[in-house]
Order: structure tokens, then sequence, then C-alpha cells
């Protein structure tokens, strides 16, 4: 185990990802359920020294006022969360919302970074933890256009206290604020969060590890498996055409096509990766209001073998997609807490398993990502 109990903060802390996660951790707690889709509990991990689910504290940031309880009572509805595990958890929940503090990103950005660092290093105090790595599974935003201050650290610091400057999205104030506490951080949405130059000098600064972007759970984690098998098999991808069905929280905000730029900008650079620029790869994203928490990929494969021979391959995923990513999250915590306890920063190319948009190396294909992550772990262990 790492040295001590370790908080999970949350980023985005009453959406769905959140408390889907934070049910499942206070089931797993109890025992009332298997550690299904928890990467952490294979045999290949068994060695690296993590968090126990008993050890693992929960509290976080959101601009939404709304109950963990009711929004648990939402996606058991949605098919997400099992009713009877429901009443088991609703005592854990209410003791979770107790540590969810109002993120504010009004004013001048440094007295932001300054307010939200305060809230995480409060609540490590208060539980007595050895460490806080903080989890941004807040909503998708739009890209952000570069500035010179993205760059350079000292140019970045300056222009944050600027109370005339937006330097900063609320992802990377959330991002700078978890460094300023001294705390390692995740990037599971594909908004820019950490992903800037004076953010990683910073966290080289501090000596912590942090991990991204864009939790990969369904459609774009069979193109990791699926598209280093035509070019392992020398067959020429001719185009790879992909739609997105979604509903509930994700499809509202990416029906806005600002905000589903940086989404389909992220699931695109892994297929560029695999397939090489010049493929055809149209994607779409539609907001289908009735399919509540539940999402459906469906792509289509077109691909030409021997002597010209033109074959097609077509594959439907449909998911429950806060039930695939939530135990990545608590994945993530546990191994992203061992990585910091053992000394690491910057970015942690070797967890680039679990992302689409990885940071810190250019490695997409699936197969290679798992043996890094099982070499890296045995590392750690």
């Amino acid at each position: 185990m790492v040295d001590g109990p370790t908080g999970l903060w949350l980023v985005g802390a009453r959406g769905s990802v959140a408390t889907t996660a934070v049910s499942g951790l206070l089931a797993l707690r109890a025992g009332l359920v298997e550690a299904v889709g928890c990467v952490t509990e294979r045999p290949e991990l068994a060695g690296v020294a993590l968090p126990a689910w008993s050890d693992l504290a929960v509290g976080g940031h959101d601009v939404a006022q709304g109950p963990l309880e009711k929004r648990a009572e939402l996606l058991a509805e949605g098919g997400v969360l099992p009713h009877h595990l429901l009443e088991c958890v609703r005592a854990g929940l209410r003791e979770v919302d107790g540590e969810i503090r109002t993120a504010d990103y009004g004013g001048v950005q440094a007295d932001v970074v300054r307010r939200l660092a305060a809230d995480i290093t409060a609540f490590r105090e208060r539980r007595g933890l050895a460490r806080v790595v903080v989890v941004d599974v807040s909503s998708t935003e739009p890209p952000v256009p570069p500035l010179p201050e993205h760059a350079d650290l000292a140019a970045l610091e300056r222009a944050l206290a600027d109370p005339d400057r937006r330097v900063l999205p609320p992802s990377s104030l959330a991002a700078c604020a978890a460094l300023t506490a001294g705390c390692p951080f995740v990037a599971f949405t594909p908004s820019t969060g950490i992903a800037l130059p004076a953010l990683d000098e910073l966290a080289r600064r501090e000596g912590l590890p942090y991990a991204g972007r864009d939790g990969k759970t369904g459609e774009t984690l069979l193109r990791a498996v699926l598209a280093p098998m035509f070019t392992a098999r020398a067959l020429r991808v001719r185009s790879w055409a992909g739609t997105n069905l979604l509903g509930g929280g994700d499809g509202a905000t990416l029906e806005d096509p600002a905000h589903a730029e940086s989404k389909l900008k992220s699931k695109a650079n892994g297929l560029a990766a695999l397939l090489g620029g010049d493929v055809t790869a149209p994607l779409h994203i539609d907001n289908v209001p009735d399919l509540g928490e539940t999402k459906t990929a469906w792509d289509h494969v077109s691909f030409e073998g021997f002597l010209g021979a033109r074959m097609s391959l077509q594959l439907t995923w449909t998911g429950l997609d806060s039930a695939l990513a939530a135990p990545l999250v608590l994945d993530l915590t546990r191994l992203v807490a061992a990585a910091h306890a053992a000394g690491e920063s910057g970015a942690l190319g070797a967890l680039a398993f679990f992302f689409k948009d990885p940071l810190g190396t250019d490695e997409h294909r699936f197969a290679e990502q798992t043996r890094e992550l099982h070499a890296w772990a045995r590392g750690l262990a």
C-alpha cells in the first residue's frame, strides 16, 4: 500500500461519471460488488502498492448544486446503478456531498487558482491524507487558441494576476489549482486542462505527476485495438467513418459544435496516428435525448486487400458510458497516487492505455499500451 490514505478530488463531482465512480467505490468498500472493469485488480498489477478501496476519501468541485443522491437516483433509472445498491450507498453519498465545494471561476484568475487550491488543501488536512489526486471529469470545453503565456510559466503567472486577462479556461484553472496545492492531476476529458507547456513546467517544478487526456471507453477503444490489425496484415484502410449517438448531459453539451470540436479532435488524433493522415475518416456526434445514459457508436470501415479486392467491416458498440468510465477514474486515482508516492513527475506516458489523446507518448496501439502499462507497473512494484 502507499504511505497513508489518499484523497480523490473530482472536478465535476456532481456529474454522472463522478457519481457512478463514488457509488461504485462505496459498493466496493462494502464488498457488495466485484471489481469488474477495474484494471488495477488484474493479476498483472497485483504487485503494485496501491491505495485500498477503504483508503480513498472523496471530495470535489462543481458548479452545479444538486445532491449526489438525486443524481444517483437518475442513474438508477437509466440502468447505470442497480436499484438494490442505491439504498446501500445513500449514506455514503451524503457524506461525500459534504466534501463538495462550489467552483467559482469568476474574478482575477490568480485568485481563482488560490481559492480552488485552498479547498483541496483544506480537504487533505481535514481528512489527514497523505496525498490527493485531482481528476477532471467535468463537461467538455471548446478548444482554446494557444497564447504565448501558455508556453511560459513565468509569463502565465503574470497574466493570471492581471485582472483584465483571461488566459486559462476552467479546466486549466483546475489543473493549475491542483498543482498549486501539491496534487497530481488526471485529465479525463478532452478539455485543455493540463495540456499546456507552462503547466507541464509547473508540474515538473513541483515534482508532481499527471496523466491524460480524454478517457478511452468505447469507440476509440475499439479503434485502438482494430486499426493495428489492418496495418499488421498489410490491408489498406480507405475510409473509416463513425457516428456517435448519445443522450444525457454529454449529449446536450456536445450538441454545441464548439464543445464537440474538442471531443472530435481527440477521437480523430488516435485514428490518424494508427492509420496515417491520408485515410478519409468522417466522424459525427449526435444528441439523442431518448438514449439517456446509453451511448451507441457505429463504424463503417472500407478496406482494400490483395489484388485490389474491396471489403468492409461494420461494428456497433452500445454501452453505458458512465459505467465504462467510472472504474477507469478509480484505477487512475490509484495508479497516479502510486506514481506520486514513487517520486515520479511530469506526464505519465505509460498510462496512455486509458486515454484517447495520451500525454507524454505518441503510442496509440492498444496492445503496446497494455505492455507499457504492465512494464511501468512492474517498475513501481
